[in-house]
């Protein structure tokens, strides 16, 4: 029970505080942790094992730093153990985080100041926003929170269920090398093929039971549940990630809206396939609800893997 008290303590500290630039944030260092072993292995390896053992590097310096902290914490007293692991869960979880930064696209919209709204979507999407109009940048922030829904909340509450600040930790590191290394050009091509296939692993199982919870969370918002689960069933492979395409049809299905389709990149048009159906055309406030759906999916999933935890232990306690 008490990792159960210590996820709930660090999903409210995420609330409260969201991730002030002033607090050292673990993800920060294994960012640089990531860069230097890039650096130390292509010295010695060619691209292909240069990345996989990049991987092993970083998720054992990770696992380390994580048994050595919560070691040290504990060897001063339980209780800054106990704040240290709450801690180290806090960092892991980007709730308030992805919801502020889409709820600031709208507020730019609502003003009608699309090169503001332009600025504002271009720090939460990798595409080129300089020529979207009201209806592109809606569609980019929507499309951003529904595919970071995933990475930023869900995968890790999974990842502290199962494995606590350690598990959800390792997944932050393998989540961090994939938005480093995971690039399909030709410096990261050979590279990064461990780093983003260990990382479509590790979200294989959070990304599917999100994206089932999605439609229960429409029920309850009164939007279209029917629909979503619909176009998740249909639409869910229409997207160049295994994973991704899971949420991003449920909420394109609750929401009544079509996602995806032809983008440019770099300055070059990228084809991509469409989620969903334009039953209306996507409009600022649809960046609202669905941070209301994220928010009300991520809940579920938590209460859902706090509850199968529960259940586990008391079927464990039964048997032996």
């Amino acid at each position: 029970m008490a990792l159960t008290y210590q996820i709930l303590l660090a999903v409210l500290l995420d609330q409260l505080l969201g991730d002030p630039r002033w607090l050292p944030h673990p993800v920060r260092l294994i960012g640089a942790a990531c860069s230097r072993f890039e650096k130390i292995t292509r010295k010695i390896l060619p691209p292909f094992g240069a990345g996989l053992t990049s991987v092993l590097l970083v998720l054992t310096a990770t696992a380390l730093t994580v048994h050595g902290l919560l070691l040290a914490a504990n060897l001063i007293h339980p209780s800054l153990a106990t704040a240290m692991s709450v801690y180290l869960l806090y960092t892991t979880i980007a709730a308030r985080d992805l919801t502020r930064h889409s709820k600031e696209v709208y507020q730019a919209l609502a003003k009608d100041d699309l090169p503001e709204a332009r600025r504002r979507v271009a720090m939460i999407v990798g595409r080129d926003t300089a020529a979207l109009d009201r209806q592109g940048v809606a569609k980019a922030a929507v499309e951003s929170v529904a595919e970071s829904m995933v990475d930023g909340i869900t995968a890790p509450l999974f990842f502290a269920v199962v494995g606590g600040p350690m598990g959800a930790m390792l997944y932050k590191a393998i989540n961090t090398m994939d938005s480093m290394f995971g690039y399909k050009n030709e410096r990261y091509e050979k590279f990064g093929w461990g780093p983003a296939r260990l990382d479509d692993l590790a979200n294989f199982i959070p990304a599917r039971l999100t994206s089932m919870l999605i439609p229960a969370a429409a029920w309850l918002l009164r939007l279209d549940a029917k629909r979503a689960l619909y176009t998740l069933a249909r639409d869910r492979l229409n997207h160049s990630s295994p994973n991704s395409g899971h949420s991003e049809a449920a909420v394109a299905g609750a929401l009544g809206v079509q996602l995806g389709g032809p983008s440019i990149y770099f300055g070059r048009l990228v084809a991509k396939a469409t989620i969903g159906d334009a039953t209306r055309p996507i409009e600022p406030s649809d960046i609202l609800r669905s941070n209301r759906l994220v928010l009300t999916s991520a809940a579920l999933a938590l209460l859902f893997l706090l509850a199968m935890r529960l259940q586990i232990f008391t079927l464990l306690d039964r048997v032996f």
